[in-house]
């Protein structure tokens, strides 16, 4: 099953419609869905690694975007909408914490968290609820995903075949490994936060 899936999502990253995929699941993961973009962004990088660099801008524009989403979901709907997405992600007991350290390290949070696969969401949030500037959070939100994406897009790009090759031929392994990071990051959100 899952070699069918992966033969599936390679035909679909070769797809002309791809990018408006990656475009629409990295808009949403900054702001409420759980996926991260990777699942798009890896194989349309595998399948067309001469369109590396432009999937990575694409990703990374995309997901600021996203984040003033996010931003405008604290800023304005946090008892609302706010509230049930971090709550979903376990995030409701130390968020007034977290507030108070945002409101002293929001840019450089942003930036560090910014480039792992934590949910970014939680951020894009606490920033709008806690007001930070927007230009601020727009240029930390910029340095973090261009810093995520274009790392992704130069590993795949410069290692792309024996990289595809791997993945192919351990493609269980991949899989497990891919599942336990975002579990893990998930419980690492949980008890960093």
């Amino acid at each position: 099953m899952m070699r069918k899936t992966y033969d599936w999502m390679m035909r679909m990253a070769g797809d002309r419609r791809a990018p408006h995929a990656l475009f629409w699941v990295s808009f949403a993961e900054s702001s409420f869905f759980p996926i991260p973009p990777d699942v798009m962004l890896v194989p349309m990088i595998l399948a067309q690694r001469s369109k590396a660099w432009a999937y990575a801008l694409l990703a990374t524009i995309s997901s600021v975007i996203g984040g003033m989403a996010g931003y405008a979901i604290g800023f304005f709907f946090m008892d609302t909408v706010g509230a049930s997405i971090l709550e979903f992600y376990g995030k409701t007991q130390g968020f007034e914490q977290f507030k108070q350290l945002f409101n002293e390290w929001g840019v450089w949070i942003l930036i560090i968290k910014g480039m792992t696969p934590l949910p970014y969401k939680v951020l894009t949030i606490t920033a709008g609820v806690t007001h930070m500037p927007l230009v601020p959070f727009i240029l930390a939100s910029i340095v973090a995903r261009s810093m995520r994406f274009f790392l992704v897009a130069a590993l795949l790009y410069w290692f792309g075949p024996p990289i595809r090759d791997f993945i192919e031929r351990r493609l269980t392994l991949v899989t497990t490994v891919g599942v336990a990071l975002l579990v893990g990051g998930f419980v690492a959100v949980r008890f960093l936060l």
